[in-house]
């Protein structure tokens, strides 16, 4: 008589899983938000639902960072921040969340590190340009006006690229043509400085469709006695 086959034992399915296995990323997810929501409510404006500029001020002393510093710009842009010296709740978590920090020395050391974050120029192109939205304050508004560009260049640009950013600038408070500028002059100054070389301006061709500011703004460089 022929041996009882054993009945094979039936799969193991997600169901025979012990649950508190399963369940533990969602645990975990759900208390990372609950840290970083405790930090949001220990800077936010309770009548406002948002961290407002007092906020971000008392934030920038906990984390010991300028409210000023490019750090604080670069920050906005990882939340994906909206409006110019507010964050909101979702942006807090969504920015905190990517960057990883949910307690305050966390955050302290990620924002002490912020600049990494723009090193690969695709990165930096995309923050460059999210620097200008950010300063468009106001509904349908198109341009920024020429002095917090000038501050705009100085937070951004000033480490990578000193003395044509003291040029420019200097240029833009005296020059009498555009009282504000667009995204498209904003985008062709950063190009400018990469492949123009102000020592002797050779490299400039008025033909590649620059702005009509940067041909100005080269002849009055032209004129200048001392651009270096």
């Amino acid at each position: 008589m022929p041996r009882p086959k054993r009945k094979a034992a039936p799969p193991i399915t997600s169901s025979d899983v012990d649950s508190s296995l399963r369940t533990e990323p969602k645990k975990s997810t759900t208390k990372q938000f609950d840290r970083i929501d405790n930090l949001f409510e220990s800077y936010a404006n309770k009548s406002l639902g948002l961290i407002d500029p007092d906020g971000i001020v008392a934030f920038c002393k906990d984390v010991h960072v300028d409210h000023t510093d490019v750090r604080m710009l670069i920050l906005a842009w990882k939340m994906k921040a909206e409006k110019q010296g507010y964050f909101s709740k979702d942006e807090w978590r969504k920015g905190l969340k990517c960057l990883g920090a949910d307690t305050l020395p966390k955050l302290r050391k990620v924002v002490g590190g912020l600049k990494k974050e723009v090193m690969v120029p695709e990165c930096f192109e995309d923050f460059y340009s999210y620097a200008f939205q950010y300063c468009l304050t106001e509904d349908k508004q198109r341009s920024v006006d020429i002095e917090t560009i000038c501050e705009l260049l100085n937070v951004v640009l000033r480490s990578e690229f000193p003395t044509q950013v003291n040029l420019l600038t200097e240029y833009l408070k005296v020059q009498n043509d555009y009282r504000a500028l667009n995204i498209d002059h904003w985008r062709n100054f950063y190009r400018f400085f990469k492949e123009v070389s102000f020592s002797d301006l050779r490299s400039y061709d008025s033909s590649q469709a620059w702005p009509v500011i940067l041909d100005n703004f080269v002849e009055w460089l032209k004129e200048k006695p001392e651009k270096i």
